[in-house]
């Protein structure tokens, strides 16, 4: 059975920073591609980063570029998204998201919900001002 953990999560001010990861088990995790969500109150979620299974690419949402970092460890089965700068709009709890189909994406695809297959239970990440 698939399982996606999150850690890292936590409370920091604003200006601070957080990494966090995503291990995996179950199944090797080398050819899946993973993106992070997160989630804030009374808000649907939304994209924040992915990385294709690859490792060589990255994408990152508009609100996100220039301050947050994902990255893979594919020999830890583990996924990280390090994230400096952080603005109390950041507030939510942080979901990865696997996509174990091996596909190529296209850029265009990784924001879509429907595109992974696995899931974790989230971590709280809450930026004070």
């Amino acid at each position: 059975q698939v399982q996606l953990v999150e850690s890292g999560g936590g409370l920091v001010q604003a200006g601070g920073s957080l990494r966090l990861s995503c291990a995996a088990s179950g199944r090797t995790f080398s050819n899946w591609a993973v993106g992070w969500f997160r989630q804030a109150p009374g808000k649907e979620r939304e994209y924040v980063a992915a990385i294709d299974w690859r490792g060589g690419a990255t994408y990152y949402s508009d609100s996100v570029k220039g301050r947050f970092t994902i990255s893979r460890d594919n020999a830890k089965n583990t996924a990280y998204l390090q994230m400096n700068s952080l603005k109390p709009e950041d507030t939510g709890v942080y979901y990865c998201a696997a996509d174990s189909s091996a596909y190529v994406r296209a850029q265009g695809d990784f924001p879509a919900l429907n595109v992974y297959d696995y899931w974790g239970q989230g971590t709280q990440v809450t930026v004070s001002s």
